[in-house]
């Protein structure tokens, strides 16, 4: 709770991931990849309850395992393929209404810290803002982006009169890192979307944006994770 405002985790961890197969329960320096997740919110100094979304079962008994309450099985139909990020998230709110704040924590996020959390629920709270998302500086400007046309050409992404050559002459850009998304519960269920022109940003720094998608972001997290443990 904050300011007398209540608030929600979900953690949304569906079974059939492709990319990284049984993505959520893949073992990570000694644990599920999950438990990352499920551990930094219950540091968190904010959140009142804590639950994971799945159809799975074996990804709701890890979940238990590690803390996480398992209070519904998603339906399949909210876990396929296309399903948009944002429906396991209404349908959460809906199964367990009466919260202020809704906070979605993706577990393929497993060097976000608690800190993180808190910092960017209070963000939201304290200024009043409808929805906070965490971000963290882009690797490239948006100007040394292309795509290949047909004859594998470039075609720029952002057109300039003047190409840009020095790093030092680009705006300063910022990408969602995944880690934390944060909304006002009834807002949210109207607007159908945590980004919005009324979406503030919490910067987080590189080496705790790491987004788990692929077999290298797994080698990657664990020797980050070695260092650090």
């Amino acid at each position: 709770m904050i300011q007398g405002k209540t608030v929600l985790a979900v953690i949304p961890a569906r079974g059939g991931s492709k990319g990284v197969p049984r993505k959520n329960i893949r073992q990570l320096a000694g644990k599920p990849l999950i438990a990352w997740t499920i551990e930094a919110a219950q540091q968190s100094a904010y959140l009142d309850r804590i639950v994971v979304s799945t159809e799975d079962e074996e990804i709701a008994e890890v979940a238990r395992q590690y803390g996480a309450e398992i209070p519904f099985l998603r339906p399949r139909e909210l876990a396929q393929d296309d399903t948009p990020g944002i429906d396991p998230v209404l349908h959460a709110v809906e199964c367990l209404p009466f919260y202020d704040f809704v906070v979605l924590l993706q577990p393929t996020s497993p060097l976000r810290e608690a800190s993180d959390i808190d910092r960017c629920i209070e963000m939201c709270v304290s200024r009043g803002e409808r929805a906070c998302v965490s971000v963290t500086a882009a690797d490239k400007p948006p100007q040394w982006m292309y795509q290949l046309d047909r004859d594998f050409r470039l075609q720029p992404i952002v057109p300039q009169a003047q190409l840009l050559t020095r790093r030092q002459d680009a705006p300063h850009v910022f990408v969602l890192n995944g880690a934390v998304y944060v909304a006002q519960t009834e807002w949210l269920k109207r607007s159908r979307s945590f980004l919005t022109e009324n979406t503030a940003a919490y910067v987080m720094p590189k080496e705790r944006s790491l987004d788990i998608d692929s077999e290298l972001d797994l080698r990657i997290a664990a020797e980050l994770l070695k260092a650090t443990t």
